[in-house]
């Protein structure tokens, strides 16, 4: 496709990173009015490190609008 090898490898980066937001769980609480992530979750990690974002800020903004 002419896409350079460097291009290649952070493109599907991203798609990895976004396939793991996929399979994320959340979990609701209280009707659906607060949500939660494990922090323990194995795709989190994987998102966050495939990406190079602070898990823990990752992890608070999923379930917070602001």
């Amino acid at each position: 496709v002419g896409v350079k090898e460097s291009h290649q490898m952070t493109i599907f980066r991203i798609i990895a990173a976004i396939l793991h937001l996929g399979n994320l769980k959340i979990q609701g609480e209280r009707d659906g009015e607060v949500s939660s992530v494990s922090s323990e979750d194995e795709h989190l990690s994987n998102f966050c490190s495939l990406l190079g974002v602070e898990h823990s800020q990752m992890q608070h903004w999923l379930c917070h609008r602001k």
